[in-house]
């Protein structure tokens, strides 16, 4: 999951691939803004079929943060919708 979730960082932030490391942030990205986190956002909800919360929008400030809530969110029971 890392690889796949690097690439699309690299691509959405526009920085080459060996740029991207599990501690990448908004502070050692220079291309990650506030508009770019919200494509990156919308890219992993299409990608793994998730939603993110607005709370955990704002926390999905690292590569290793983003894969932990995207596995977690995966990998947990679909949420029964009423």
């Amino acid at each position: 999951m890392f690889e796949e979730i690097q690439e699309m960082v690299a691509r959405i932030f526009g920085v080459p691939v060996e740029q991207v490391r599990p501690e990448s942030s908004p502070d050692t990205i220079d291309t990650w803004d506030s508009l770019q986190h919200l494509n990156l956002v919308l890219a992993l909800e299409q990608q793994y079929d998730i939603q993110f919360t607005p709370e955990e929008i704002e926390q999905l400030l690292s590569v290793e943060i983003i894969i932990a809530f995207v596995e977690e969110k995966v990998s947990a029971p679909a949420q029964m919708v009423h």
